[in-house]
This record gives C-alpha cells, sequence and structure tokens, in this order.
C-alpha cells in the first residue's frame, strides 16, 4: 500500500538519493549547497512545500510544489519535480503524489494544477496523458546568469 506524507527530518538521506536522482534524469548538476537550502525550505513548509510516498515504509517517490498566483483567476499550484525509484515505476507512486497535490491544492483553494516535463519523457507522459490536458503550450527560459540587456536586444 502507497502512503503520502510530508517529509521529516529522518527522510533527509532518502530524499536525498531521489532528488539527485532526479536531477541526474534531467542531466543536470546543481552544487551540494543547494540541497540544504531547499530541504530546510520543505521542512518549514511555507514558500514551497514536499511529500513523500512510502511503499513498506521505504521512501519510493517525492514531490515538490508551490502555489503562486494568477493574473486571470485563482492561485495556482506548480507541481515543479516528480521522481520516483525506477524499481517501483508503474506501480500507482507517481499518480498517488499527484492526486495528493491536487487535494491539497484544492483545500487551499486553487483553480488548477500544472507541470511539465521534457517531450521524450514517454514513460512519465503515459500517465500525464491519462489525467491531464496537454494545451500545448511550449515553453522559453531565459539563465539569468548568463543574461543582459544588451545581448538581449541584439538577439531580437
Amino acid at each position: 500500500m502507497i502512503t503520502i506524507s510530508r517529509l521529516g527530518a529522518e527522510d533527509r538521506e532518502a530524499w536525498e538519493v531521489l532528488f539527485r536522482a532526479y536531477i541526474d534524469f534531467y542531466e543536470r548538476v546543481e552544487p551540494d549547497e543547494m540541497y540544504d537550502a531547499k530541504w530546510a525550505e520543505f521542512l518549514a513548509d511555507t514558500r514551497i512545500h514536499a511529500l513523500g510516498a512510502r511503499l513498506d515504509g521505504r521512501l519510493v517517490g517525492i514531490t515538490h510544489f508551490l502555489v503562486h498566483p494568477s493574473t486571470s483567476g485563482p492561485d495556482v499550484c506548480y507541481l515543479q519535480d516528480l521522481f520516483t525509484a525506477e524499481d517501483v515505476r508503474g506501480r500507482g507512486v507517481a499518480r498517488a503524489l499527484i492526486d495528493t497535490v491536487a487535494g491539497w491544492a484544492v483545500e487551499r483553494g486553487c483553480a488548477r494544477l500544472y507541470w511539465q516535463t521534457m517531450e521524450s519523457n514517454a514513460t512519465a507522459r503515459r500517465l500525464y496523458d491519462k489525467i491531464a490536458q496537454n494545451r500545448g503550450f511550449i515553453r522559453y527560459d531565459i539563465f539569468l546568469s548568463e543574461w543582459s540587456p544588451q545581448a538581449a536586444g541584439d538577439q531580437a
């Protein structure tokens, strides 16, 4: 049976293993300080939130999410990270995490829950296509550490 709950101090090591695997999946590298800072924020549970999924007492899935205002309606909930251990995929862990975040967001008056994934993430998209609507948006990023007004003007 899958159980979902907030992460507690005792989950730090297992959470970090899963979160590092998530970061690796998206071919990113983050400094150790990032893990420390985000863990502290998750424990504070004010700006960003974290839940864990357990099977037989083992932490096998995590999700991180936040609420933000919307210019055209009630607040919305953004599910930023979702990851399950490879050996439990297909057993309902991701679905249970999404459902729990959705219920949490409803309780707080959010109008919708949304997330994004890589177009190539076929495994996750099979689930997402069953439970949510792909509205066709394309995402653009500016890495502000690399941005300057001059460079932005040069590319217009």
